[in-house]
């Protein structure tokens, strides 16, 4: 095959500078010490777990891979007058593990809100110089709120009393035997706690009641029950405490729960509502039937004159609303007479959900026109980037300074003013919060993680599918995660307050930005600046698939990600991941070469040090830059290879008419050094600007920094004099100072270009 003659030229150039940087260095020197592999490109077998039967190399679940398995039957009573919630509830727990477990560990949430819970107590303080009356007497004079759960019994299948010990939020159960590999074991436990006003100051913040100046209340009900904690083969038992960021993790199990409460409240919860004919009217009914077979606009259930004449009633009369779900990791249920509801079916490839909205009418005209119509773009948004939504029902409820998630329900922020008016920052964060929120339903109640230890895992992979769902539900969406420029603030913080993604919530100062913006802000640039869009979405619909209904692993993401695109990225997650490093690459310097027929002086040394003669050698061209001895300023010209006479010979000796007419035609050669003072690695994405206004997009994968982590040198051959350099000029990288992005540097003399930039 022939070869271009100007790509010939270059490599010359090269490997005859190269072999003559590797001959200067002959002198002796003292010899230095060893030393180990710090290259930003080892693997990362000194940082994630070995793989195993249970966890593939692959990132796949393997052939011992087992999840434990609890079963809830559950009778509740709300006393909406009194704000307390009482409950009956039956565990099954199936032990699918190979070990025997000797106890079992209970998670009790609620017992964060006990006067003598801990956790205000793990929280520095300061004194306040200057303090509101009711924050005073709040902090200072209030008697602690009386919350946590009251375990009145725990019996097993034969009413027999059982044993158990409680620390804080978790509760062990004393097994007389232990659970053998492959059984199960019944029990009951009963109980009753204070439903907290959660806009007063609650611990947990996440569940309770919000209360309205007619005296109703709008109850979201959550970590309402004693669950289960997850028993697996990375942890054994999931038994750190609440202290109140870390959330949830929980094994799947199927529910049948029971709910009383006032026979004037509309009520949702996960799961299907199994007597629909005993709780709403025949034309509500009428209507919900209509909804199921409505996929262009949400239909009214109960409407706000309906839900307007029943929050006046205070019935003192009961109603049971029966659900049952299957396969959920969790319940959750809000509960009102003030609530509105309405509801649209989503068309997906594989199923037809419902979107449903809940609030009350101090939520319109906001909820009315976007809640609904959020949750099912949401539902199809995410589908397409996963898989079809499994459960039959996604469900937005409008809690005011709430945004919660479980299984099939979401707690959400966002109303008008009195007057129905709203601004868009209202407008967008609802909607942002609805699509999170309902989005949580795939990561991680679908795609199990660990909460409690991994916040990322779920909230940085969420936020990541919420920033591509706002852009197609709105392309001018004003989203605050996901786009690389935005995280550029935390990135370039201070580092005592930073910690890298791969800590644990609690132990974290800027939780939005390290659990939220830069998990999702890495995956954004994975997507759109290092794999592409068909090799990431790939990737991510395997992980997403092979670890639906499971319990994964951050190495088993990573694993995933890299096993289904051919992509080594074990530096991107080591940069990215575990550490606090920033991104800052930059152009150093920029040398112009021009092309002559006389060696250089530095060529001449370089043959005599080899004791070659260049008479010897085959005719050769060299290239010299300005400020070396051997420029002439006659060189400073435009290349033209038809006035070199041995390129031109070559030309005429290797090439036809045609293949001369293809030839391309480099007049300018630049040698460009890059620099990375910022830790991260990423690509190089130069933008070269011509002398004419056009621009020339060059873009180097990450791995010209191998062997080399702080520099790195390319050469470009083009036809147009160039005039400007700029690195990331679309800001794709998250680099934190682009000052050092552009050459020429505002610092220096840009007088010859000032014309240029008038035009």
């Amino acid at each position: 095959m022939k070869k271009n003659i100007f790509a010939s030229i270059i490599v010359a150039f090269a490997t005859c500078f190269s072999t003559f940087a590797q001959e200067t260095k002959t002198e002796e020197k003292p010899r230095e010490q060893g030393h180990y592999n710090t290259n930003k490109f080892r693997q990362m077998y000194d940082i994630m777990a070995t793989p195993n039967m249970f966890r593939t190399a692959s990132g796949a679940p393997g052939p011992a891979y087992y999840q434990q398995k609890a079963d809830y039957k559950m009778n509740l009573e709300l006393d909406d007058k009194n704000s307390k919630l009482y409950g009956v509830e039956t565990i099954t727990y199936h032990n699918n593990s190979p070990e025997n477990l000797e106890y079992l560990w209970v998670q009790l949430e609620q017992n964060i809100e006990r006067p003598d819970s801990k956790t205000p107590l793990v929280e520095s303080q300061n004194i306040d110089k200057a303090i509101t009356a009711d924050r005073f007497v709040k902090k200072y004079m209030d008697k602690p709120f009386d919350g946590g759960f009251n375990i009145e019994y725990l019996k097993d299948a034969k009413g027999k009393d059982m044993s158990y010990t409680i620390n804080q939020t978790m509760m062990r159960i004393n097994l007389k035997q232990p659970l053998k590999s492959g059984e199960k074991i019944t029990f009951s436990i009963k109980w009753w706690y204070n439903i907290v006003n959660y806009q007063e100051g609650a611990n947990n913040g996440r569940s309770g009641y919000e209360l309205f100046e007619d005296g109703n209340k709008l109850f979201v009900i959550a970590q309402f029950f004693p669950r289960m904690a997850v028993y697996n083969d990375v942890e054994g038992w999931q038994n750190m405490q609440f202290w109140g960021r870390g959330e949830f993790a929980l094994p799947f199990g199927d529910y049948e729960v029971n709910i009383t409460v006032p026979a004037d409240h509309v009520m949702e919860a996960t799961g299907v509502l199994q007597n629909r004919k005993e709780v709403f009217t025949a034309e509500q009914i009428k209507r919900w039937e209509l909804a199921e077979r409505t996929f262009d606009n949400p239909v009214v259930i109960v409407t706000q004159q309906e839900a307007e004449k029943a929050e006046k009633s205070f019935s003192n009369q009961k109603r049971t609303w029966k659900f049952k779900a299957q396969n959920v990791r969790d319940f959750g249920f809000a509960t009102s007479r003030k609530f509105i509801l309405d509801a649209m079916a989503v068309q997906l490839e594989t199923a037809k959900p419902m979107a449903i909205s809940l609030y009350p009418k101090e939520g319109n005209p906001l909820w009315g026109e976007y809640s609904t119509r959020a949750v099912a773009h949401t539902l199809k948004s995410y589908s397409h980037y996963t898989f079809d939504y499994p459960y039959p029902k996604a469900v937005s409820i409008s809690a005011e300074d709430q945004g919660m998630e479980y299984p099939m329900i979401c707690w959400n922020y966002g109303r008008p003013d009195k007057d129905g008016k709203y601004s868009d920052r209202i407008k967008y964060g609802m909607l942002g919060v609805i699509i999170h929120e309902v989005g949580h339903n795939y990561f991680p109640m679908i795609v199990n993680s660990d909460e409690r230890q991994w916040s990322w895992m779920d909230e940085g992979l969420n936020t990541f599918l919420e920033f591509l769902t706002e852009q197609t539900f709105d392309p001018n969406f004003p989203a605050n995660r996901g786009p690389a420029k935005n995280i550029v603030p935390y990135m370039k913080g201070n580092q005592q307050f930073l910690e890298p993604i791969m800590s644990n919530s609690e132990n974290i100062y800027q939780f939005g930005a390290n659990a939220y913006g830069k998990p999702a802000t890495g995956l954004n640039i994975l997507r759109e600046t290092i794999m592409g869009h068909e090799l990431f979405d790939h990737a991510f619909k395997t992980y997403a698939n092979r670890w639906k209904f499971k319990h994964p692993t951050p190495e088993d993401f990573f694993r995933t990600m890299e096993d289904a695109s051919a992509m080594d990225l074990d530096w991107f997650w080591r940069g990215w991941f575990y550490s606090t490093d920033y991104t800052d690459i930059g152009v150093k310097d920029v040398k112009q070469y021009f092309i002559t027929e006389n060696p250089s002086a530095e060529v001449k040394e370089m043959f005599n040090r080899r004791g070659r003669k260049i008479a010897d050698a085959q005719p050769m061209m060299y290239l010299v830059t300005e400020g070396t001895e051997d420029f002439k300023q006659e060189l400073a010209k435009p290349f033209d290879y038809s006035s070199v006479k041995i390129v031109s010979d070559y030309v005429d000796a290797n090439f036809t008419a045609a293949e001369k007419a293809q030839l391309k035609t480099p007049k300018y050669f630049y040698e460009v050094e890059f620099e990375k003072p910022g830790g991260l690695i990423m690509p190089i994405i130069a933008e070269l600007h011509f002398e004419d206004g056009t621009t020339e997009l060059h873009k180097f994968p990450a791995q010209i920094w191998r062997r080399n982590n702080d520099t790195a040198k390319r050469v470009f051959a083009t036809e147009k004099k160039m005039v400007k350099i700029q690195v990331d000029p679309k800001l794709e990288t998250a680099d934190i100072d682009t000052t050092n992005n552009v050459w020429p540097r505002a610092t220096q003399d840009k007088s010859k270009f000032d014309e240029l930039d008038k035009k």
